[in-house]
């Protein structure tokens, strides 16, 4: 059997095994240190969070998106520009463009892009939304303080249902993993966030705490079995649940045609694929070692 195979490899290396989300945690750190240091900030932020202008033109002919780009980027060289397509959903044909810039004044825009694209924008095929930078900010941080929130609350949560600082604080530790080398690998492939991106980390949460429990409930709550059934056990249903929400929110990333929907999902699947690591190797090594010393095995 699969368990009888697995076992004695396990409890033999099962330390060393740690070894590997140490290493991811101190590059994760790494990564978003280098980031602050050298951005100021440990993300890169979109309009929503930066505070500028987002606009839509719809317009007949194919605009071709890198040459819109490079000319707002010329004439306005302070300037952040993100350009994406708009398309039919039924068709896939280009309708228009939508457009994400800051440090530029609406009316500024307006007038580059009639410029640019040899049409007159009306209110018929030009929307604008200007979002300030200050009232941006304060989205910002109130959403960051609902996180550290979210953590603190959680932490009470889950101490009082084990009332062992040791497991608790393994649950709390994989949650933050989670977070923090998900915000890794996106300043490393360079996502602009959004405040849908925020609020994927604060879903991320409730998906990284839930298998951490079901495993730490198995092993500490319920005595039938040894050690390593208790766990093998946890891991049939734990693993079903991380593997089909990793599915579901890939198949959701690939068919999304919003940026934002598809930010939500791509940060929902990294986390996780880390959820995965740090539930069954970093919280299923630390509780098992605790288990040992304690003689609940």
């Amino acid at each position: 059997m699969l368990r009888e195979k697995i076992y004695p490899v396990y409890d033999k290396h099962y330390k060393k095994s740690l070894i590997f989300p140490i290493i991811i945690i101190l590059l994760s750190l790494v990564i978003i240190g280098y980031k602050y240091y050298t951005t100021g900030d440990f993300i890169e932020k979109d309009v929503s969070l930066k505070g500028g202008i987002s606009a839509a033109v719809y317009i007949e002919k194919v605009v071709n998106i890198d040459e819109l780009k490079s000319f707002l980027e010329s004439k306005y060289p302070n300037t952040d520009v993100a350009i994406r397509k708009l398309a039919d959903f039924s068709t896939g044909k280009q309708i228009g463009v939508a457009l994400e810039v800051t440090n530029i004044k609406a009316e500024e825009l307006k007038l580059s892009l009639q410029e640019k694209l040899q049409i007159e924008l009306t209110d018929e095929n030009f929307s604008v939304e200007e979002v300030g930078s200050s009232l941006s900010q304060s989205f910002y941080k109130e959403i960051l303080y609902a996180i550290i929130f979210a953590f603190v609350l959680m932490g009470i949560v889950i101490f009082i249902i084990f009332r062992s600082p040791i497991p608790s604080l393994t649950v709390i530790l994989c949650a933050f993993t989670d977070i923090i080398a998900t915000l890794a690998i996106i300043d490393l492939i360079g996502i602009k966030l959004s405040m849908g991106g925020i609020a994927a980390f604060l879903m991320l949460i409730g998906y990284s705490v839930d298998t951490d429990i079901l495993l730490t409930t198995r092993v500490l709550k319920r005595k039938e079995g040894v050690l390593f059934d208790r766990m093998y056990e946890a891991a049939k249903p734990g693993l079903t649940m991380t593997i089909t929400t990793v599915v579901a929110v890939l198949v959701g990333y690939l068919l999304a045609t919003s940026p934002v929907m598809q930010q939500i999902f791509l940060i929902i699947f990294i986390g996780g694929i880390w959820d995965i690591m740090n539930t069954w190797i970093t919280n299923a090594g630390i509780l098992y070692w605790y288990c040992k010393k304690r003689g609940l095995t």
